[in-house]
């Protein structure tokens, strides 16, 4: 049930994850076992995974996620565009609250591919709710392309952005995941 409810469409496990593809990987592998464990959920702490596209960002937050799902932890995945256009359409609907409620709500929410298009001054807000909502309450998964010190150019304005990774970073665990593409590979 909670897979179906998670959004996740594959039930990607730890085994399926290369860990001797890139040197960060095997450096990493350690901690993200660790993260098998999900304690960082219990713990409320957010997961940032940031690295080029194709380094593994996205698996291993699904691979997470679906571990949760297995867990009977309430889950939710999604990209960001699809959180935002979402809240922007139930804001134009003025069915907003119910809207958040459903970002704000899950256990583990992930967030996937912050940072490829610009949110507008609408769309940051909104992700400052949601995650403002979430902070040392829930767990969050973010995986981007961009380094914090970028987050500008997907947020409208510096101060949100700062204000979201603040909140982010306070109280994570941060991946930085290097390399080339693995899709390169195949």
């Amino acid at each position: 049930m909670r897979f179906k409810q998670s959004k996740l469409l594959e039930r990607p496990t730890i085994d399926q994850f290369d860990f001797s593809f890139h040197a960060s990987r095997k450096k990493q592998k350690n901690l993200i076992l660790g993260l098998m464990d999900l304690e960082f959920i219990r713990q409320k702490k957010d997961i940032v995974l940031i690295g080029n596209p194709g380094v593994g960002k996205s698996l291993l937050a699904k691979t997470i996620a679906y571990a949760a799902t297995q867990e009977g932890i309430k889950t939710l995945f999604t990209s960001a565009m699809d959180m935002i256009n979402q809240l922007i359409a139930a804001q134009d609907g003025h069915d907003l609250l119910k809207k958040l409620k459903t970002y704000q709500s899950p256990d583990l929410l992930v967030c996937d591919e912050i940072g490829y298009l610009p949110l507008g001054k609408q769309g940051s807000n909104l992700f400052f709710q949601v995650i403002s909502a979430r902070h040392e309450q829930k767990s969050t998964i973010i995986t981007t392309n961009l380094p914090f010190a970028q987050w500008g150019n997907i947020f409208d304005s510096t101060s949100v952005a700062t204000a979201i990774a603040d909140r982010l970073v306070y109280n994570s665990e941060i991946l930085i995941m290097e390399g080339k593409s693995y899709r390169k590979k195949v």
